[in-house]
């Protein structure tokens, strides 16, 4: 139940309105202002009804102080002498709304469910941007690593300009989500983002696709099409996989950029067109170059600052951010909360070499969310390939990964239940193997896991 507090000078107000909304609320009531900020400090207050005149004190001068000891309560301001230039100065303030006097009871009623439905929207906001865009990330790429933090400092550099980016990077790193990052955070944020796969594209209607075409320019070209470029002018396109563009579109690419118009097919009228292209592959375009596969001045044009997103085997310790976050992402969608990874299952995910790299660790945890009937995901929960490589190893001196953003206590809480997991559960052998006495393993087991005995 919601907790609602109305502060108002005249003890008959205050009386009526608790007696009105006692039964849907739990209500407090004052006639002193400073009586009320103590009540929000001390109570969890969801809405607060202030009266804008109490005793010689202006309701307005409380609304910056109730909000400082409470961010989350709305204020609604009651008043008998309601003005516009009041009602906006009350808003300016933070307060919610306003009310005139003499109240009506069924407003009142709606406007602070409103209020509180309005808060819990705000409160949702914040924790999906908390999932979304977590502290340890760059508008969304998450990593602390040293190599993303070299590439967040390089895309701070890149994001506010309009020269060309080559991306490279393997499968699965977050090309397009670094192309993303620098059109939203870059001066053509306002403006469209286009991305187009030149993989995915059958060569036949790539150019149609690039360019546009006319009515009748070829068969089945039933009405005129934009093409990428016009329809993304003023904004920034995205071409991903352009070493698998034919050399003959190539050169017609090199044209748009160097004369900045695009000829649609079957026209012959010039379109200007002004845009950011941002160009991203998996493949080494300098060989291709020197391969004939690639045009060698497209390549210059292009590769004007180049950047690399690494792959995740040499970024290992953002995984446990990574991990992290998916299972927040994950447990939001499929509607599981608090699931989390047993350390042996972790282990799992260590001495992986992840060929698709960040992609593949999404798809590892959806699965794992998905399929698993507890919160608690162990080795089994993750797909079979590599439920294998648990059973991998030759024996103990194997031991157990420890990544070196670990603090010692969080070492020490993995390297104990790796030894738990290793003697099948049973406490006895694991305090022998650990040399320590059974009451200190069950005193260290009851810190680190707190639900288990």
């Amino acid at each position: 139940m919601h907790s609602i507090l109305i502060i108002d000078d005249e003890q008959a107000i205050c009386t009526s309105l608790m007696f009105a909304l006692e039964d849907q609320y739990q209500v407090f009531a004052t006639t002193s202002p400073v009586e009320g900020l103590a009540i929000v400090r001390k109570e969890k207050i969801g809405a607060v009804l202030l009266d804008m005149r109490i005793a010689g004190v202006d309701g307005l001068s409380l609304i910056p102080g109730l909000l400082e000891i409470s961010p989350k309560t709305s204020v609604i301001v009651m008043t008998a002498f309601g003005t516009i230039e009041t009602s906006v100065n009350a808003m300016k303030l933070g307060a919610y709304h306003y009310l005139t006097k003499p109240l009506n009871l069924d407003e009142v009623r709606i406007l602070i469910e409103k209020s509180l439905h309005f808060n819990d929207l705000k409160h949702e906001v914040e924790r999906l941007h908390e999932v979304l865009r977590p502290e340890d990330s760059y508008a969304g790429i998450i990593g602390k690593s040293h190599a993303m933090k070299n590439l967040f400092g390089l895309i701070d550099k890149v994001k506010r300009i309009d020269s060309g980016l080559l991306i490279t990077g393997e499968s699965g790193t977050g090309k397009e989500l670094v192309a993303k990052v620098c059109h939203e955070e870059g001066i053509r944020q306002r403006k469209p983002f286009s991305a187009l796969n030149c993989a995915a594209i059958p060569e036949t209607l790539l150019e149609s696709e690039l360019f546009g075409h006319e009515k009748g320019a070829f068969t089945g070209a039933f009405q005129r099409k934009e093409g990428i470029f016009e329809q993304t002018h003023g904004g920034t396109i995205f071409l991903d996989e352009i070493g698998e563009m034919p050399l003959h579109l190539q050169a017609k690419l090199l044209r748009v950029i160097q004369e900045r118009e695009v000829v649609p097919i079957g026209s012959n009228r010039r379109k200007q067109i002004d845009v950011r292209i941002i160009a991203a592959t998996n493949r080494n375009l300098f060989e291709e170059v020197s391969k004939g596969a690639f045009r060698e001045d497209l390549y210059y044009r292009l590769n004007v600052i180049p950047v690399h997103v690494p792959p995740l085997r040499e970024r290992i310790d953002d995984l446990p951010l990574l991990t992290h976050h998916f299972l927040q992402v994950y447990g939001l969608k499929l509607g599981k909360t608090g699931v989390h990874f047993h350390p042996s299952a972790m282990d799992v995910l260590y001495r992986h070499s992840f060929p698709g790299n960040v992609r593949e660790l999404s798809n590892i945890i959806e699965y794992a969310v998905a399929l698993s009937n507890d919160t608690l995901l162990n080795v089994h929960d993750l797909p079979v390939y590599l439920q294998e490589r648990a059973f991998e190893r030759v024996n103990d001196k194997e031991g157990v990964f420890l990544p070196s953003m670990l603090t010692l206590e969080e070492a020490e809480r993995e390297f104990i239940l790796h030894k738990l997991q290793l003697c099948n559960g049973h406490r006895k052998k694991t305090a022998e193997a650990l040399e320590i006495s059974e009451r200190g393993l069950r005193d260290k087991l009851n810190k680190f896991l707190p639900s288990k005995d």
